[in-house]
């Protein structure tokens, strides 16, 4: 079981990370493609990604399901910027945590990682709507800074109603156009 559930865990990694890359090329943004996810080899994420593979879902989902938390996913969700739940801060006016808007190049990683995930777990029964069903269900409490998540929003539904090779078209383009102004 623990050699199947090690290979079955590198495996995943191994597709999600090269779907991911591949979209990243897509979107003009190969560096972040080229780094994505490399936590997810460190042991704080590794050793649970194989104690709790089960191959059609996250294991952070069965770790979380256990312990009430994933210590893995916390691990992981400090330490790469694609994922909006590292993008938080103190507030120094209103005295709490709150969202902070997201950096673009982020933004289109973050969409590069759901399509990939949706890919990678949904295999041959992926369409181009999945990514956004899933952000649609979870959308009513996500604590999630309002731009970024219309933004990401905007991106999977233009995914489902116009495809992939329009989004990345539009995500480069965007991408020019921030370069062009300096930003």
């Amino acid at each position: 079981m623990l050699i199947h559930n090690f290979f079955g865990h590198l495996k995943t990694v191994a597709v999600h990370r090269h779907r991911v890359l591949i979209n990243c090329v897509k979107a003009g943004i190969i560096w972040r493609g080229l780094n994505h996810d490399l936590s997810k080899f460190s042991p704080t994420e590794f050793i649970p990604g194989v104690k709790y593979y089960q191959g059609c879902r996250s294991p952070n989902e069965k770790e979380r399901e256990t312990y009430g938390y994933s210590r893995a996913w916390m691990h992981h969700k400090g330490r790469n910027r694609h994922h909006f739940e590292y993008w938080t801060d103190y507030n120094p006016v209103s005295k709490k945590i709150e969202p902070v808007r997201m950096p673009d190049v982020y933004i289109y990683e973050m969409f590069c990682d759901r399509v990939a995930a949706s890919k990678t777990y949904n295999k041959k029964n992926y369409d181009d709507a999945m990514p956004l069903e899933y952000f649609m269900r979870g959308k009513a409490r996500r604590i999630i800074e309002p731009q970024t998540s219309d933004k990401l929003e905007m991106l999977l539904t233009m995914l489902a109603e116009k495809g992939e090779k329009a989004t990345f078209a539009y995500i480069r383009n965007e991408r020019r156009n921030l370069k062009n102004k300096g930003e």
